[in-house]
């Protein structure tokens, strides 16, 4: 008898398909519901070197009424990640490949790792987003034009996005810091960690690559808030 070798292959790429289909839509319940049954935890957020831009920066590095093009939303409601890039330079070095995240904001923003800095050549400051008092400068290079900051460059300090709401249940209210414990082989305690209660926010913890590099965390992972 022969064999239908080709029907005998989209039976088995039909079964693998179907397959891996069940597999994931199992998966995805279990995380909601483990947040679900324990509001202790929250979804890990990694963020890698970025830059927020003002319009006239805009303007200047992209060209006159440039619009950014939305490549990947994020999950905080209206963030996205843009196609745009951009070059940083500093006194010592330069990095390229800068994604610009949107929407445009009041001030231009930049937001870099440690060994960045190190790269760099300059020394950015530990912060909260939006507190640029006293921070660095740096030039930012587009494919239109290029701009020299007198500040703006920093490193985010880690922190976590909630509903006033959720925030309440907890205990907890915007500004507050708070310990997470981390599980894994890599696993710990973070401490410093300020709870950024808005509306129009999802539950999600964000911290830099080195960050996550240091605790063996990826997007998504589960970690609990502990009370200080």
């Amino acid at each position: 008898m022969q064999i239908d070798r080709p029907m005998i292959e989209r039976v088995i790429a039909e079964l693998l398909a179907q397959s891996l289909s069940a597999s994931a839509e199992q998966v995805k319940p279990v995380a909601k519901c483990a947040q679900d049954t324990d509001p202790w935890l929250v979804p890990i957020g990694v963020s890698n070197r970025h830059i927020h831009l003002s319009r006239p920066d805009m303007d200047a590095l992209f060209g006159p009424g440039s619009e950014l093009t939305r490549m990947k939303a994020m999950k905080q409601p209206g963030q996205y990640a843009a196609e745009e890039t951009v070059t940083i330079r500093g006194p010592k070095g330069q990095i390229g490949k800068v994604r610009v995240l949107g929407p445009l904001r009041k001030e231009t923003q930049i937001e870099v790792s440690v060994a960045d800095g190190f790269t760099l050549g300059i020394k950015p400051p530990l912060r909260m987003s939006g507190k640029l008092e006293e921070s660095p400068g740096i030039e930012v290079i587009g494919p239109y034009g290029t701009i020299k900051k007198e500040r703006g460059v920093i490193v985010a300090l880690r922190h976590i996005h909630m509903l006033p709401a959720e925030a309440a249940k907890l205990g907890l209210k915007n500004g507050d810091e708070v310990d997470v414990e981390i599980g894994g082989v890599r696993g710990g305690i973070m401490h410093n960690v300020t709870i950024r209660a808005a509306e129009a926010s999802v539950m999600e913890m964000h911290i830099d690559v080195e960050e996550a590099n240091a605790f063996g965390l990826k997007n998504d992972a589960m970690v609990r808030i502990r009370k200080v």
